[in-house]
């Protein structure tokens, strides 16, 4: 069933005054606080308002989400000019070039005006629910008042991340508090993770009451997990006035915060089946079709109603026509550097998920739409595809697809990370492996492990090339990277890797020059003939609706393949195209990865709008 999303006038009014394009409320009679945060059915009308603030047109769904993360050494936006940046400040944001007057984000509606909305509400019920809640006696009103403490630490870690150093809001507004000056990002550190220890003494472990049995809704293992991500970015590296640098707070101690990291993502893992036994496809094609069972791999998702929500619309296969599998022509805004692809082992099951080298084509015949290849410049990611939906979406720009926060797999990692930090790799080796069992044979995991568990050093190396592989396209990486102090190093990196992929050198040197493609689409019956005759190793996608498949076949991205080869292939009605060149991928190109220093710009400015209406008290020094 598809899941709701909870929007209710009353609860909306709890927050004051609203403006939004997507929501003209009724004025509605503010009732006793007394009255509201008593009552069970009333609280939670409060606390589910909070997602309001989430899905509006310019905050997560719209702003928040498609650009911040985007440009990493793994991922970056499509469609960069190779002659200049000139979309609508778009660009900017994401290559590190973000102005104050930003078209995109200078306005009074956007993701920073909507975080602040949304702690607004969460601060009116977490002091509701404090006071008439009875959370002593009622355990599901105390499941509330931990809900709406991890909402509230899931905006304001997304403010640090997207701003550094943001206003510090604990409190509903008064008109004394009104105006605040930016506050140390260490002070909401701590304060967050004192929330979130408190609530996890309130919230139920998934499915531990009928509240939990939605990923839609916050468990007592997001909970952990958000702690534990939160510790590891506050014991990390950030840019600060004085230059990039840890924490001088003792509390935020880098050893203390990997405890809690290690002790908070341990506690999850012991409440859930082994990672290893869940296939990583399966995790994805539950997102796309609105699974949100609580108790898998997902641990919390941002509810999007079927109206609402970028998220395929941004990060799904390009279609470039309404087709059968959707009436939005749509998709493919960000997607995988280039080199990525070659990054993974050829038997790596993520590589084909995570990787799709091919759009929907804009020309139909009989109503279908056939896969077709696209260019070295502008991958897919292939996590999320509207093909693996079971509903036609039928808004313009919106999905209705839920954005995964976290799911197990990167409490995995962070426990991996944290253990080697504390102890070495000895300890940490299971979590790892967990996330490769998964991905790679038997062997080759033994041989990664191997090299891995060599040395701490060689662990943390590991761990970072493995978040890059499993998380690419969820927005984790830019983050990682900064709290590891490698933004500009891994992007650098990146551009080199670009330039010897184009030009067929270094590791890139023995890549065939060419693809050779094949598309067909068959009836169910015939397609496991057509299968039997693709060559070993060929990057193959099939899809199936209506009782046809289509399957497309691309000979020439494996290390080992050879333009030889690759020509017997045209007699079996295989076509050829040039795929590597600097022509295909040109450096002007490769160069727009980052326009300034990363380094020196990893936030983005407060907007002139916020500077100019705060009373004195904003700057962006």
């Amino acid at each position: 069933m598809k899941k709701i999303v909870y929007i209710p006038l009353l609860a909306l009014s709890l927050a004051g005054s609203i403006t939004s394009c997507d929501l003209e409320a009724p004025s509605q009679s503010t009732m006793d606080a007394s009255l509201i945060f008593s009552q069970y059915s009333m609280a939670e009308a409060s606390v589910m308002a909070i997602h309001q603030s989430f899905g509006e047109t310019n905050s997560y769904r719209g702003r928040y989400l498609p650009y911040y993360g985007i440009n990493s050494d793994v991922e970056w936006i499509n469609g960069l000019s190779a002659s200049g940046l000139n979309d609508g400040g778009k660009y900017d944001l994401a290559t590190y070039n973000a102005q104050p007057s930003n078209s995109q984000m200078n306005t009074d509606n956007n993701a920073y005006a909507k975080f602040y909305e949304g702690i607004e509400r969460a601060n009116k019920a977490i002091e509701g629910i404090r006071e008439y809640g009875d959370i002593a006696n009622n355990p599901d009103m105390a499941q509330l008042l931990g809900e709406a403490l991890t909402l509230r630490a899931v905006i304001y870690l997304d403010l640090i991340k997207g701003w550094g150093d943001v206003p510090a809001r604990f409190e509903p507004i008064t008109s004394e508090t009104m105006y605040l000056p930016r506050a140390d990002r260490d002070e909401i550190y701590k304060q967050l993770l004192a929330d979130l220890q408190e609530a996890e003494g309130y919230v139920y472990w998934a499915n531990a009451s009928t509240i939990t049995q939605s990923v839609e809704r916050v468990s007592k293992a997001f909970v952990k997990g958000l702690r534990a991500r939160i510790a590891l970015y506050a014991g990390g590296y950030s840019q600060r006035a004085d230059g990039i640098r840890l924490s001088n707070d003792p509390e935020l101690e880098r050893t203390a915060m990997y405890t809690i990291a290690r002790d908070e993502c341990l506690d999850v893992i012991a409440q859930y089946p082994d990672l290893s036994t869940m296939a990583f496809k399966d995790n994805f094609v539950n997102l796309c079709q609105d699974v949100v069972t609580a108790g898998g791999e997902s641990l919390w998702e941002i509810p999007f109603s079927e109206g609402r929500g970028r998220v395929l619309y941004t990060l799904g296969v390009r279609h470039q026509a309404k087709d059968q599998y959707t009436q939005q022509a749509q998709g493919g805004v960000n997607g995988p550097l280039p080199t990525l692809f070659y990054d993974y082992d050829v038997d790596d099951v993520r590589r084909n998920i995570t990787c799709a080298p091919f759009n929907w084509s804009a020309t139909l015949t009989n109503g279908r739409s056939v896969q077709e290849l696209a260019s070295l410049k502008r991958w897919n990611f292939g996590k999320l595809r509207y093909e693996w939906m079971n509903r036609i979406v039928t808004s313009t720009n919106d999905d209705g697809v839920n954005w995964q926060y976290m799911r197990l797999a990167d409490v995995y990692l962070m426990a991996a990370e944290a253990i080697n930090e504390l102890e070495g790799p000895s300890g940490a080796a299971q979590y790892m492996k967990a996330v490769l069992d998964r991905a790679l044979p038997a062997d080759k995991v033994s041989s990664y492990m191997a090299t891995a568990t060599a040395s701490k050093e060689a662990f943390f190396d590991a761990i970072v090339e493995q978040r890059g592989l499993e998380f690419a396209g969820e927005s984790l990486r830019k983050a990682d990277l900064i709290r590891w102090n490698m933004l500009k190093t891994k992007l650098d990196e990146a551009k080199t890797k670009m330039k010897q992929l184009a030009n067929r050198e270094g590791k890139y040197a023995q890549l065939p020059e060419k693809v050779y493609y094949y598309q067909t689409c068959v009836s169910e019956s015939e397609a496991n003939g057509v299968l039997a005759t693709i060559p070993t190793g060929a990057y193959t996608s099939v899809e199936t609706i209506d009782g046809m498949t289509d399957i497309f076949v691309i000979y020439g991205l494996n290390y080992g393949d050879t333009d030889e080869a690759g020509e017997a292939l045209l007699s079996q009605d295989y076509t050829s195209t040039t795929w590597l060149g600097t022509d295909k991928l040109e450096d002007t190109l490769i160069e727009s990865l980052y326009v300034n220093n990363p380094d020196e710009n990893q936030y983005w400015p407060i907007w002139q709008i916020f500077i100019d209406n705060s009373n004195g008290m904003l700057t962006n020094d």
